[in-house]
């Protein structure tokens, strides 16, 4: 049977009743004073953020120490490389191409397909030793939260593999006039989160926690 087309298949997921509740235990939002809530709360603020202006542009150890939070980690070469080396200065030029400043939703297709400065900056990181396609996502999702989706392999599983999963989301985020990205911003307000945190995380987190024990016990084949 054919999955539903991704809008609908989004809409189910992040309109299932525990979506705010997931959104509040990962987050940490309204929680006991026992209950730890997840490390990845803090990818997006971790040293105020990866795409304030100062920094947008440039990989800094505190991205790197924000991605695992994310439970990945960039290996010792290629983290120096990015940090003193030729690969942080390409990716520097790349990321100077990729705007900081505006949601998913109000992004053209050209600014997330295959030759845009942003894939090509993930094909660059991709190629590194130790990097694969998780990794890569998650560090340019670290410097454009807005505007590029953490990606890994229980939401890819969830959603039954899109095959571009950036122009997918994009395409569904902007049907029925961004019908989808209203319904991420009302789950924000209604699970207390700050507005730092993105359409885009929002929607991560409620796949991930969603699937992430069934994706583990059954081992998916997105694994």
């Amino acid at each position: 049977m054919n999955q539903p087309p991704l809008a609908h298949r989004l809409h189910s997921l992040i309109s299932a009743d525990q979506a705010v509740s997931d959104l509040r235990c990962y987050f940490g939002t309204g929680l006991l004073d026992e209950t730890v809530p997840f490390t990845g709360r803090r990818f997006e603020h971790l040293a105020g953020g990866g795409d304030r202006q100062a920094v947008a542009n440039v990989v800094t150890a505190d991205d790197l120490i924000a991605v695992q939070t994310l439970s990945v980690r960039i290996p010792a070469g290629v983290a120096v490389d990015l940090l003193e080396g030729d690969l942080g200065v390409r990716m520097s030029k790349l990321l100077s191409r990729v705007r900081f400043d505006i949601d998913m939703v109000d992004a053209e297709a050209a600014n997330l397909d295959e030759g845009s400065p942003a894939h090509t900056a993930w094909r660059v990181l991709c190629d590194q030793p130790g990097i694969g396609w998780v990794t890569a996502g998650k560090l340019l999702a670290r410097k454009r939260p807005r505007l590029l989706p953490v990606y890994d392999q229980v939401v890819r599983c969830v959603l039954g593999r899109p095959k571009s999963f950036w122009l997918d989301l994009h395409g569904a985020l902007r049907a029925d006039n961004h019908a989808l990205h209203r319904e991420l911003m009302a789950l924000r307000q209604s699970a207390d989160l700050p507005t730092t945190v993105s359409a885009l995380r929002v929607c991560d987190v409620v796949l991930w926690m969603h699937h992430r024990t069934d994706h583990q016990q059954r081992g998916c084949s997105g694994i």
